[in-house]
């Protein structure tokens, strides 16, 4: 069985057990979070729309911390001009529990 939940404006697929990284949400380590689902897949078939208006996954951080660093690298040829940028984007480690009607 997953889910399909949105935090922010992105969606994530979760299973119970799994862990997923989310953009940063407010909270401490071990702070247990809920998330709207969008839908539900199980044995019996995939469920959407109203149907899921029921159902919730909730999760436990795990961590919260920042992801590599990228390097952004600006050239323009034969101008001498560089810039270059790195960015190291936080996130929130979140293992799903489970994912159940209310």
């Amino acid at each position: 069985m997953y889910a399909i939940v949105e935090n922010g404006s992105k969606q994530y697929k979760a299973e119970v057990g799994a862990t997923i990284k989310f953009e940063k949400l407010e909270g401490n380590v071990g702070d247990k979070v809920e998330f709207a689902v969008l839908m539900v897949s199980d044995e019996k078939g995939i469920l959407v729309a109203d149907k899921v208006k029921s159902y919730k996954a909730v999760g436990e951080i795990t961590a919260q911390g920042k992801d590599k660093k990228i390097i952004v690298f600006k050239y323009k040829a034969k101008k001498n001009e560089r810039k270059k940028q790195g960015h190291r984007q936080p996130f929130t480690a979140v293992k799903i529990l489970e994912i159940a009607a209310k």
